[in-house]
């Protein structure tokens, strides 16, 4: 029987004494390069702002950004890219507020392992300023890696402040690191099935209507090639309340496919309230864990209002060889109109294609619901 080696560290904090050899620690950062205090770049609409531009093999360490820009939603309309080893096509491209961790162009305080949003109560005319997003999701490279963001607002960023903290090797990286991947999705409103129900006033289990392909489903991620997924968040806009039979979208079960295995997937939930780590509902409204929490939640009855929810497979990303799809159910058997969007975050191999591409500006903006007089929540 072949032992551990003990001195191999079982975690990022049980590694910290081990001195690596051939590798250095860089930045790129938004610095006065005048030895001034004015540390932010500004940018125009319609510009690309390059915020790094690394050769050579590496791996981005953490992240930290802040923005002031007076256009509304701007967190929906300012697009944050990343691209790997030359490639043309991004294997990033989210909204920025989406990317690290709260939908629907607003912002709040969470924080998770890979991803933290610090906000507080201040807020400008027309938006949140003083919100801080950092991501600490390792993102290596061979041949050279580019951050950018592209302001599709139509006001300017007035101030672009971040820090981009990057590791260089000597040596070329292992074969069989992935290349990490984000992609930002949306169907508003999801389409619903109607269902007839048994009885007057049924429990959530005594739903009518059943789902035996998943065909219907809300996707968060729908790609080829190998790799792993590591998690998600899901923006859920709650405002269909023509079901007056249930009007909680909690009910939609996970169903993730693997290798473009038929019904049942391999993984397949019992609710999207479980899969997010939570049950009965969302009692707890907003709060935050490692792994998983509501990073933005509603106040209003009847869980009515928009909810932010993320999920991170760091003990348990879900592996796959030849593809992978990652679906939601919009209440039980779809049967739910509401506005869902989300972020998908996984690790790949020789990805085939560009990743989806991102809807245009109008169709990435937060609806308003009158008829409820919810906007900020």
């Amino acid at each position: 029987m072949t032992l551990r080696n003990p001195f191999l560290p079982a975690s990022p904090l049980a590694g910290l004494p081990i001195i690596r050899r051939g590798v250095t620690s860089h930045r790129a950062s938004s610095w006065d390069r005048t030895g001034g205090n004015r540390d932010f770049y500004q940018v125009q609409p319609g510009e690309t702002c390059v915020m790094a531009e690394i050769e050579g093999a590496g791996s981005i360490k953490h992240m930290w950004v802040t923005t002031r820009c007076y256009s509304p939603q701007y967190l929906r309309k300012l697009v944050f890219q990343m691209f790997w080893d030359g490639e043309e096509s991004p294997s990033v491209s989210v909204p920025l507020g989406d990317f690290f961790g709260v939908g629907h162009a607003t912002a709040n305080h969470f924080w998770s392992l890979p991803l933290v949003t610090t906000f507080g109560n201040r807020r400008g005319p027309k938006g949140p300023f003083s919100a801080a997003m950092t991501s600490f999701f390792p993102m290596p490279f061979q041949k050279g890696a580019r951050v950018q963001i592209v302001n599709e607002a139509e006001e300017p960023i007035e101030n672009l402040f971040f820090y981009i903290d990057y590791e260089k090797y000597a040596e070329d990286l292992p074969e069989d690191f992935g290349r990490f991947h984000a992609s930002w999705n949306r169907e508003n409103p999801c389409e619903k099935i109607v269902h007839q129900h048994p009885y007057q006033d049924p429990a959530p289990w005594d739903l009518g209507g059943v789902n035996l392909t998943g065909d219907d489903n809300y996707v968060v991620l729908d790609t080829v090639g190998r790799g792993h997924f590591v998690g998600c968040v899901l923006n859920i806009d709650n405002f269909d309340a023509s079901n007056q039979q249930f009007t909680w979208p909690g009910e939609g079960d996970d169903m993730i496919f693997i290798d473009g295995e038929p019904w049942p997937p391999s993984l397949h939930g019992t609710g999207t309230e479980d899969y997010f780590g939570m049950s009965w509902g969302f009692p707890s409204g907003e709060h935050s864990t490692p792994y998983h929490g509501i990073s933005l939640g509603s106040d209003a009855q009847e869980h009515f209002g928009k909810w932010s929810l993320y999920r991170f497979h760091i003990e348990d990303p879900i592996h796959f060889s030849k593809s992978i799809k990652v679906t939601f159910e919009h209440g039980h058997a779809n049967d739910q109109a509401n506005d869902y969007s989300s972020v998908a975050y996984w690790y790949q191999l020789d990805r085939n294609g560009p990743i989806k591409a991102l809807p245009k500006v109008e169709d990435r903006l937060v609806r308003r619901w009158p008829e409820h007089g919810l906007w900020d929540r």
